[in-house]
């Protein structure tokens, strides 16, 4: 099944690559931007990126709420600084939302998990509580955009952890995380469990920064994987 996706902060380099990932499986994306020239503009980057896959989907750009318009899947990849305010205003009712949302925070020690919610919340669960009548689902926290708009045609060597409370909006992402991984995404369970996902991202970006890599996670034990 093929879905239309609304990528929200599509100009960034993990909303793209991710973007690209999909189309190249055949699903139709809508880049979102605050403005929309800037969207379509990565669109077409995009989209010539795309020129010799064939079966590839369309790519296009628009501004935010305009591209979750006619989406039936809306990925948030965007800061965690004014998510609040941006998710509030975005037509999500009825839709699979996917949080690859991660609160953040740098100093001199490197970077840290932001604690929401005195610790009892995440960005996955912020964006729910914002959208109530969608379907929210944490996964991607842990792809390198780096690797995402690399030449492999699967990280293949990684998994996509989903976490979520609806069953069938969990199948639905762990389908799409196989344009990804090559492979479906691993149910991670509810989507409180995003408060561990979300800042385990910190512990990868520091391994990065001393071994010069792009890590990903990786889990072992099940069967397919």
């Amino acid at each position: 099944m093929t879905h239309r996706i609304a990528v929200i902060g599509g100009t960034g380099p993990q909303g793209k690559g991710l973007g690209y990932r999909f189309a190249r499986h055949g699903h139709d994306v809508v880049l979102g931007s605050r403005a929309a020239e800037k969207a379509e503009t990565v669109a077409a980057e995009v989209t010539e990126r795309l020129a010799s896959v064939e079966g590839a989907g369309t790519v296009s750009g628009a501004a935010n709420a305009d591209a979750c318009a006619d989406a039936d899947v809306v990925l948030l990849a965007v800061p965690w600084d004014g998510h609040d305010e941006l998710v509030g205003t975005l037509p999500l009712d009825g839709k699979v939302v996917i949080s690859c949302v991660n609160p953040l925070a740098f100093d001199k020690q490197g970077p840290s998990g932001v604690p929401v919610d005195g610790g009892l919340g995440s960005a996955a669960e912020s964006a729910q509580r914002l959208a109530p009548d969608a379907s929210v689902v944490g996964a991607f926290h842990h792809v390198s955009a780096v690797t995402l708009w690399g030449d492999a045609d699967y990280l293949g060597e990684e998994d996509v952890l989903v976490c979520g409370d609806s069953l069938e909006a969990k199948e639905v992402v762990m389908g799409l995380a196989s344009c990804v991984t090559g492979r479906e995404g691993v149910n991670a369970g509810r989507l409180r469990m995003a408060r561990q996902l979300e800042p385990l991202t910190a512990v990868l970006i520091a391994i990065n920064k001393k071994y010069k890599t792009h890590s990903g996670v990786k889990i072992t034990g099940l069967s397919g994987h």
